[in-house]
This record gives structure tokens, C-alpha cells and sequence, in this order.
């Protein structure tokens, strides 16, 4: 078997390693390297025009980590026993806007973009946000728009743990305004420049999970030739 077979039966049993777990081993801690390496995949994870609209906030915290136990139903069963635990944030419109200064700064700062082509870029940015996606409709539409972008680099953090034999679970079960107004108390939010999107918590598992399920491959995929 090839060197390429070889990596494409490991990320496919990673993938069939990964499940969304339910109870972690509160004895079993994951290393700062292994972690770093996560938190990594997620850093360098694709996001749209690269704006990388996202931050990623490690709660080692005991006391947050029961503020959000009690406050997240979906967490409830993560907390306190998970390894890890990590809070995904947005940027609002307040950084995503085209006219606004994170993306100047970003642009300029941390991709180098060409000062002379700056503008321009700019101009296609609002034309994207303003008419072919229609973002600035609501202040809603351009935050969820940074949320989606945010899944990208969560999954891409779940399929790394995985393939280091480290679990995850994705955390939606919370209610958004409960949940921002206590990161807001916390000072986390940045008054008002980032949002939550999603949690996710790491560790390993107590259980072993029951059989993973697909849809069939030919449902889920059609070719158009």
C-alpha cells in the first residue's frame, strides 16, 4: 500500500474514531503540546477573503467552568470532567464590516496586503457583503456569516483531536443571550467585538460509543457531468 493509501485510511479512521462524547474521564488530562496542536489546526484553518473572524477561548477556570455549566444545557453533562474546554467566538460587525478597522488592520498588518490594490479589495468586499450576500441587511446576518466560518475551523480542530486519539463534542445546547451577557460580565466579548458561536470540549472518553451511522454515500453525493 502506497505512503498516500496509507494517510487516507488513517484520517478515515480518525473520522471514524470521532463522535460526539458525551462523558470524559475526569483522571485523563490532554497534554499542552497535544493541545497547542489543536488549537493550532484551528488558527490555521481557511476562512472567507482570510478575515479569520474567530477566537478561540481555552476555560481551565474551575469557577467559569461552573458559571457555564449552570447557564448551557448542552454543557451541563461536558463540565467539569472534560479535558479542555473551549468557548468559539465570532467577530461582530463591528470587525467585519468592509469599512471596518479590523480589516484595515488585518489587511495591512497581518496579511500585507498591496496598499495600492487595498481599496479595490475593499470595494469587492462591500459588493460581496451588500449585494451578493446580502450581510448587511442585519446586524444578525453578518454575525452569523462569521459564525459559519467559525465551524470550519471547529471541525478542523475535532478531526485533528481525532486523529491523535482525542475526543471532542461541538456544543450548541445554550441560550445565545443567557450565554453572551455572562462572557459579556466576564469581559470576554470585547465590548461588543466578538459574539458566541459555538463550544466545543475535549478529553477522553469513559464509554465506547455505539456504531457509527451515514446516510449512504450515494444519497449524500451527486455527480453532475
Amino acid at each position: 500500500m502506497s505512503n498516500k493509501e496509507d494517510l487516507k485510511q488513517e484520517i478515515l479512521k480518525a473520522y471514524h474514531f470521532r463522535h460526539a462524547t458525551k462523558e470524559f474521564d475526569a483522571n485523563k488530562v490532554i497534554s499542552d503540546d497535544d493541545f497547542r496542536f489543536i488549537l493550532e489546526t484551528g488558527r490555521l484553518s481557511p476562512s472567507s477573503f482570510g478575515f479569520e473572524p474567530w477566537r478561540f477561548v481555552v476555560v481551565q477556570s474551575s469557577e467559569l467552568r461552573e458559571k457555564i455549566k449552570n447557564s448551557s444545557w448542552g454543557a451541563f453533562s461536558k463540565l467539569p470532567d472534560a479535558s479542555h474546554f473551549v468557548i468559539i467566538l465570532a467577530r461582530t460587525k463591528l470587525d467585519t464590516m468592509y469599512n471596518s478597522d479590523y480589516l484595515q488592520d488585518h489587511l495591512r498588518n497581518v496579511t500585507h496586503f498591496p496598499e495600492e490594490h487595498l481599496a479595490t479589495f475593499l470595494e469587492r468586499v462591500e459588493e460581496f457583503q451588500r449585494d451578493d450576500f446580502k450581510l448587511l441587511d442585519g446586524a444578525r446576518h453578518i454575525f452569523d456569516w462569521a459564525c459559519k466560518q467559525t465551524y470550519v475551523a471547529l471541525g478542523n480542530m475535532m478531526t485533528a483531536a481525532a486523529q491523535i486519539g482525542i475526543d471532542s463534542c461541538p456544543i450548541e445546547g445554550f441560550n445565545i443571550e443567557k450565554m453572551n451577557q455572562l462572557l459579556a460580565d466576564e469581559a470576554l466579548l470585547e465590548d461588543g467585538h466578538f459574539g458566541i458561536s459555538v463550544m466545543v470540549a475535549f478529553g477522553y472518553r469513559t464509554n465506547d460509543p455505539r456504531p457509527k451511522t451515514r446516510r449512504p454515500f450515494d444519497d449524500v453525493v451527486k455527480w453532475v457531468e
